[in-house]
């Protein structure tokens, strides 16, 4: 069948299953939204405010759903504007597919108006990409795309095709779409055994899981192994939800913000198990006195990071299920450690995590009410900065894909985006996007995306009036030298939400947080913007100074 490359572009999203896409239109990628029109009873399409938002937003509903997200951009500007949004999901092993369109094939390379090269560009932050100047290459480029988007260590894809390309006529056969195949492992028997008697050999093991965990699809692996071997668990960032936070062997957090409990329990393990996890600078912290007594037993679908950060005793590459799964065969006799956590349950008693009270509400007391409102059962997005940390440490996380960070990139400006994205592909869950006063600013005008699309997501502003964690940082190492960290902004956030078309309710006391969570959790047709009036000298603790050990956290300031 004859079709033009922008209706192949279309017919290729739904061979691979996308109901959904995030985007911007513009000059050169008319012809894909004008094909888009015409298959709009088939594929959503989610307007946001800006392409970055756009971004974010494939982004979310990716990692909520477990499905490769997708967005669309024109060419100049609009690609560049999702650069951000890109390196965010290159970081944090995110799939996603973006689409945007280029200046004719014969004006490549002249300065064009709104030309760039966005394929040079994004090399650095996109597992392949492809520029795409034949309709019959279009079809070909879109299925690999998907499989290379999802396959082994999941990534972004970035496919830039030329107007010429959309508007040219060529032959199309739909296709049934290959599925990424992420059972296969690397490791020979042999490693595998050796692996094993590590394992069987450890008096005192435990389990550190992360991204990787939770982007295989392997919490219920994870779960099975941990009881065969009898060990703790702690979560990076990115695994929060891999591993229930309820559960009595759970650690807390690992790293710069990591509980005490996890610090003591990496000082003393005699074996580390890292599953799906990349030893970062943030989880580490002092690599020369990371785990420096201790052997460590590494898995990961990505080779490259095996010895990259710390070095191993041993390794095993693939997917985690798979390696999980692998690990709970071979193990013949469940392991007992029966001291070992009780060491850990000692020392999670002797050193829980907390934040004193305060006249005003605190972030503990307003996170722990989401909580108690949502069951645990809400799906939590964040920007970053002290908000971000509250909540990976106070929310409590039991489920997979129920909380939506920006990891790697640190990236302000990510929440909102991702959690209309996780939202879109939720559409019966309870999606929350935490932020600060800082990061609302940067990206409060995807409201309008929300409230157009009837999204019910719920705005949670932590306002302390700063730049939080920078001014953490200001008030530690820069002799309270608070530079442009003090915002006094003269926002009213309650006439911003309600001029977007938003609820909103500004709160200072517990029962009126209590009240607005119980009528935003209501509304299922409206966003909500809950801004909460904390202290502007609450700090995250918790907290190794950079360069420290992980060893030795300040537990107050």
């Amino acid at each position: 069948m004859e079709m033009r490359g922008s209706d192949i572009v279309i017919e290729c999203l739904l061979e691979q299953g996308v109901d959904t896409v995030f985007g911007y239109p513009g000059g050169a990628i008319l012809n894909i939204y004008d094909s888009l029109y015409r298959y709009s009873n088939k594929i959503r399409h989610i307007l946001a405010a800006h392409e970055q938002g756009a971004a974010h937003a494939a982004d979310g509903y990716a990692r909520s759903t477990g499905k490769t997200g997708v967005v669309f951009a024109t060419s100049g500007p609009g690609a560049t504007n999702l650069v951000t949004g890109i390196a965010t999901a290159y970081m944090d092993s995110v799939p996603m597919v973006a689409i945007t369109c280029n200046v004719g094939t014969a004006y490549l390379g002249k300065d064009s108006f709104q030309e760039i090269d966005i394929v040079g560009i994004t090399i650095p932050i996109t597992k392949h990409n492809f520029l795409v100047k034949r309709a019959e290459d279009i079809a070909p480029a879109i299925r690999q795309a998907f499989v290379i988007a999802a396959s082994g260590r999941p990534g972004p894809v970035l496919i830039d095709i030329t107007k010429d390309a959309t508007e040219n006529l060529t032959e199309y056969e739909r296709m049934v779409p290959q599925k990424a195949d992420n059972t296969k492992t690397e490791f020979t028997p042999r490693e595998l055994t050796k692996a094993v008697k590590l394992i069987e050999k450890a008096k005192r093991p435990l389990i550190y899981a992360g991204g990787g965990v939770i982007a295989a699809d392997a919490s219920k692996e994870l779960q099975q192994f941990q009881s065969l071997i009898d060990a703790p668990v702690t979560l990076s960032l990115m695994g929060l939800g891999g591993f229930p936070a309820s559960h009595s062997v759970y650690t807390g957090m690992i790293g710069m913000h990591g509980t005490k409990t996890t610090s003591l329990a990496i000082k003393e393990c005699d074996l580390l198990i890292a599953i799906g996890a990349r030893f970062s600078d943030r989880v580490t912290c002092d690599t020369d006195t990371f785990a420096k007594d201790t052997k460590i037993l590494h898995i990961d679908a990505d080779r490259a990071e095996i010895d990259k950060n710390v070095l191993t005793d041993a390794y095993l590459v693939g997917d985690a299920k798979a390696v999980l799964s692998a690990l709970c065969k071979k193990l013949k006799t469940p392991q007992r450690h029966p001291e070992w956590l009780k060491k850990i349950a000692g020392w999670k008693g002797a050193y829980p995590t907390f934040q004193p009270e305060c006249e005003r509400l605190t972030p503990q007391a307003v996170l722990e009410t989401l909580h108690t409102a949502t069951g645990g059962d809400a799906i939590i997005c964040t920007d970053v900065g002290q908000h971000q940390m509250w909540t990976a440490q106070f929310y409590g996380f039991d489920k997979p894909r129920h909380f939506l960070s920006s990891g790697g990139l640190g990236t302000m400006g990510y929440g909102l985006g991702a959690a209309i994205g996780a939202q879109a592909g939720n559409p019966d869950a309870n999606v929350i996007n935490v932020t600060g006063d800082g990061c609302f600013h940067m990206n409060c005008n995807e409201l309008s995306t929300a409230v157009k699309q009837k999204l019910p997501v719920i705005d949670i502003i932590m306002n302390n009036n700063v730049l939080g964690m920078v001014r953490q940082w200001q008030r530690l190492f820069y002799e309270e030298r608070f530079s442009e960290t003090t915002l006094d902004k003269k926002t009213d956030y309650d006439m911003v939400a309600k001029g977007f078309g938003a609820n909103a309710y500004t709160v200072r006391t517990q029962e009126e947080l209590e009240a607005a969570v119980k009528a935003a959790l209501a509304c299922r047709t409206l966003p909500t913007v809950i801004n909460c009036i904390i202290d502007s000298d609450q700090t995250v603790l918790p907290m190794v100074p950079s360069g420290n050990s992980i060893q030795e956290p300040l537990l107050e300031l």
